[in-house]
């Protein structure tokens, strides 16, 4: 499981993306980006980022520590905004606290990775069908000159289909991955051998380490899915019947 905190101050909003996350301190005096439950995309886009953030973590790639914030009222009461105000007030309880990274900046391709750490993460970004890593919207921080990913409530969007056809862990693994738009595209090398390098990383008891630190609170459940046990054993299965497919996915033309 995440780490619990609790959130002191609510500092500032982002007003970057559409769900309009917030600056907040909190009481083991770090600073974090907070993802509100209470924002319009809802609990999956939350259980998206644990998912992939933590699988990209146990990969050996950079993402900032997550951690769960417990937001209480007060800080609601005597926010000034009220389009904040009623964000706060709709998302008390627990959110998703995003390690703030001071002095860090977006990526804009002046300071590359290197071409297996592109390759790397754009493997990631395909396995998890993440298709918001572009230029238009490229969710990598520099910091210490080093990539950090950041925001991957877009990946995984089969659950937002459950209990549709979607939800069918063959057909999630035979879903094409279109690398043409990638921030790096350009950089990346083969990424097949990062398919060697991580496939067999990605493994039953790897993903159960990382479904479990999603909170049993933000694991919806669905005809089918009756419980957050059954939500957990649904993402193993997908994640695990797409690496074991990457001829549908793995994008090619890139070396």
């Amino acid at each position: 499981m995440l780490e619990l905190i609790t959130a002191t101050r609510y500092v500032t909003p982002l007003r970057e993306g559409g769900s309009l996350p917030g600056i907040v301190e909190a009481d083991d005096l770090g600073t974090y980006v907070l993802k509100f439950r209470g924002a319009g995309q809802g609990l999956k886009v939350l259980v998206a980022e644990v998912l992939v953030g933590e699988l990209a973590r146990a990969l050996g790639m950079r993402v900032p520590r997550l951690a769960v914030v417990d937001l209480q009222a007060p800080i609601a009461k005597y926010e000034a905004d009220e389009e904040v105000q009623d964000l706060l007030t709709a998302s008390l309880g627990h959110n998703l606290g995003v390690d703030f990274l001071p002095g860090s900046f977006g990526y804009d391709g002046s300071r590359p990775p290197a071409a297996d750490t592109a390759a790397d993460i754009l493997w990631l970004d395909a396995l998890t069908a993440n298709v918001d890593r572009t230029w238009s919207n490229p969710n990598l921080l520099v910091w210490h000159r080093e990539p950090w990913l950041i925001d991957h409530g877009a990946a995984l969007y089969f659950h937002h289909g459950w209990p549709s056809r979607g939800a069918d862990p063959a057909r999630f693994a035979t879903q094409a991955y279109d690398a043409d738009q990638h921030v790096l595209r350009d950089v990346a090398s083969d990424v097949g051998a990062a398919h060697e390098r991580l496939a067999p990383q990605v493994t039953d008891a790897l993903l159960r380490d990382v479904t479990a630190a999603v909170p049993d609170e933000w694991l919806e459940p669905a005809p089918g899915l009756d419980d957050a046990h059954a939500v957990r054993t649904a993402y193993r299965e997908h994640l695990l019947a797409r690496v074991a497919n990457p001829a549908a996915w793995l994008p090619g033309g890139v070396a």
